[in-house]
């Protein structure tokens, strides 16, 4: 069993990662391994505890060298139906031909268990609690990209979080930080209600890196910004992230990754 993530330079994103996979493993009661599509191998080792970082195609080689020849992988992504799952799939059909047959499974994104609202709206009212704040505007945030579908989920997940908040928010504002969908967080964020005004940025990313960790992407924009922002803390981190993922594995098999 894998649980995969997309990869980062960043080694807050692996070290969070490996957390993951450590709790998920223990609710399991077999082994899950912590594995980025891309990357992350490119860590030096001293600065992930001492122990590199495995990537798909590598590790992928290595099982089936010792006759493992089905995967199930658990995604940590917000969904394993866009540009990067498809890509991430293509990569696993290629080491399919390749390697010979093997088999890979996945199992269901965060977006599609439900929990993301209620993680978003539980950050926001964190964020909002520790600075203070009464009925500050919201700006949820995505890393954007080029796939309609992605936006459309970006969109949906924004009104879901309002539903989730209820009357004790104004509704969150959907934006991407990059990307050919707007609008962008850096444009909302400019807007005149938001100027001089404190306003709650929640991130709609699971673990820590370049876009969303301390220094990064985002914390840039906000920065540069008009607004006065709090961005709140990641999903991936959140106890029902967790949660929502344990409840969708299989149980033990004889072909357990060890």
């Amino acid at each position: 069993m894998l649980l995969v993530d997309n990869g980062s330079l960043e080694p807050a994103a692996t070290l969070n990662l490996r957390r993951v996979a450590a709790a998920l493993e223990a609710a399991a009661g077999q082994a899950v391994a912590p594995v980025s599509w891309k990357h992350s191998d490119r860590i030096p080792a001293e600065r992930l505890e001492g122990r590199l970082a495995d990537t798909l195609g590598p590790f992928i080689r290595q099982q089936i060298a010792r006759g493992r020849r089905d995967f199930q992988i658990v995604p940590f992504f917000i969904s394993p139906q866009g540009a990067i799952g498809s890509a991430l799939r293509r990569d696993l059909e290629q080491l399919q031909a390749e390697l010979g047959p093997f088999t890979f499974n996945f199992g269901p994104g965060l977006a599609d268990l439900g929990v993301i609202p209620r993680i978003v709206a539980a950050r926001v009212r964190e964020a909002a609690l520790a600075a203070n704040l009464v009925a500050p505007p919201v700006v949820l945030v995505d890393h954007g990209g080029p796939s309609p579908a992605s936006a459309a989920l970006r969109d949906r997940l924004a009104a879901e979080v309002a539903r989730e908040l209820g009357p004790d928010f104004p509704p969150p504002l959907a934006s991407s930080m990059e990307g050919e969908h707007p609008p962008l967080l850096a444009e909302v964020l400019a807007q005149p209600a938001h100027v001089g005004r404190d306003v709650v940025v929640a991130l709609l990313f699971l673990s820590p890196g370049r876009h969303a960790g301390p220094g990064g992407d985002i914390a840039e924009i906000c920065a540069a910004s008009p607004a006065r922002t709090r961005c709140t803390d990641l999903i991936g981190t959140h106890p029902l992230a967790l949660a929502a993922l344990a409840a969708t594995l299989p149980p033990p098999s004889p072909s357990s990754l060890s």
